[in-house]
């Protein structure tokens, strides 16, 4: 492997480390904490805040769901120059606090039929300010996260950002399903759907407090010394140097969200209205993948350390590209087939998951690090990954024919195998190479 295997975050205290860790997965946490209870309660939250029948009413609250991720890239963008310019950790605890703020506003929406079309317009403008904030959460806590981890084992540490991710998506389908239920669902579509979206209120607080003491990365800081920081690039000169690695990003990331969000986002609503679970066993199903999911993923971060990260994404792709289908149909037999069904594809997810914040940051020098990685990486999720829902549900209605999720994610393995084949091995490389560069 080429480049050090000992790098800045090689020197730093390993208390300091663990607590860099938990600033960054905590953020990670109530973003998908957000997405857990948009995705797990979208039925309830349909009923409630727009018109039309539940079809109509949850097509729309899908579509919503995508709308958010159309001003991610400009989140990207904005927060990512703002911290390649003054620093991750600054950007960060401004991005959690806006993303659990308009989480906690969304709870407090006044019905449609209080208010009319305020009420699907204010959930609009609410996820917009989430896909913005999160523009800037996911590219800051991955570079963090990367910029922290010693070379060698940056794959066993940035897993944990993952486990940030479905710990906190979790808890977000644990707490709908746990008041589905203890309420039932008449009190869910009346008022109890609101309740887990006030708990993102203390969880973004405890993640601002984690950020705040700590300081600032030890990449960033030796390269702030070393060069004094000059703005950042724009937009077109940002594309013009770095795009290699931005298009191998973009490529990757097709593949990487549409099984994400398929999976995590869209799984309950397509188990309830196509397979035909009732609600809380279509909550249950992907609860009990993600809790199979999480101990595997610092293994698979760890052993891509020792094997690569390019290995680990084939396995996956490839896994996923063979066995998809089978699986989708095996999760159609019912409840036992479809928590078996959703395990396999969560551990075959697993080895993608857990290598993104060792991947893709280690793609571009530290000046653009953030920018390049957040525009990326969320040009390409505002495409692909939170349409995938919508795009999922749409070629079910079009051609009747429940597997097209599982068509849909083999197109885009195909489209994450082009673009790994002109990926850069970055297991072991230090920051400060740049593996485009060589």
């Amino acid at each position: 492997m080429n480049g050090s295997a000992s790098g800045p975050g090689s020197t730093v205290c390993r208390a300091t480390l663990h607590r860099a860790i938990a600033a960054s997965a905590m953020g990670n946490a109530t973003e998908w904490f957000d997405y857990g209870i948009y995705s797990y309660g979208v039925i309830y939250i349909s009923v409630a805040l727009f018109p039309g029948d539940v079809g109509e009413a949850v097509l729309f609250a899908l579509a919503t769901f995508a709308i958010s991720f159309l001003v991610r890239p400009l989140g990207g963008i904005f927060w990512g120059s703002l911290g390649d310019r003054f620093g991750r950790k600054s950007v960060l605890v401004l991005t959690i606090l806006l993303m659990s703020g308009a989480t906690l506003s969304i709870g407090l929406i006044p019905s449609y039929d209080n208010i009319g079309l305020w009420a699907p317009l204010l959930l609009i403008v609410l996820r917009m300010v989430q896909g913005f904030s999160t523009g800037g959460e996911y590219g800051g806590a991955a570079t963090f996260m990367a910029e922290y981890a010693p070379d060698e084992h940056r794959g066993f540490y940035g897993s944990f950002l993952e486990v940030g991710t479905l710990s906190g998506f979790s808890l977000g389908a644990l707490l709908m399903l746990t008041f589905s239920l203890l309420l039932g669902d008449e009190a869910m579509r009346a008022w109890g759907w609101r309740i887990p979206f006030l708990v993102a209120a203390p969880m973004g607080l405890v993640g601002m407090y984690l950020r705040s003491r700590i300081e600032d990365t030890p990449v960033f800081r030796a390269h702030e010394a070393a060069s004094r920081i000059k703005p950042s690039p724009g937009v077109a000169a940002l594309v013009r140097r770095h795009w290699r690695p931005m298009m191998v990003v973009g490529g990757l990331v097709v593949a990487l969200n549409v099984i994400n969000y398929t999976l995590l986002s869209y799984m309950p609503t397509y188990l309830q209205r196509r397979i035909g679970l009732s609600p809380d066993e279509a909550l249950a199903v992907p609860l009990i993948g993600m809790l199979f999911m999480m101990p595997f993923l610092p293994f698979a971060g760890g052993l891509s350390d020792r094997i690569g990260r390019r290995a680990m994404w084939y396995v996956s792709l490839i896994g996923l590209l063979l066995l998809v289908t089978p699986l989708y149909m095996l999760m159609g037999t019912g409840l036992a087939g479809a928590c078996l069904g959703f395990i396999l594809l969560g551990l075959l997810y697993v080895p993608q998951l857990a290598t993104i914040s060792a991947t893709f940051p280690a793609m571009f020098p530290t000046s653009v690090r953030f920018a390049g990685f957040a525009s990326a990486y969320n040009i390409s999720t505002s495409i692909f990954g939170g349409t995938a829902p919508a795009v999922s549900s749409g070629l079910i209605t079009v051609t009747d024919n429940e597997l097209m999720p599982a068509y849909y994610m083999m197109a885009t393995c195909l489209v994450g195998l082009a673009a790994l084949h002109f990926t850069p091995e970055t297991a072991g490389r230090s920051l400060y190479d740049d593996p485009f560069a060589q």
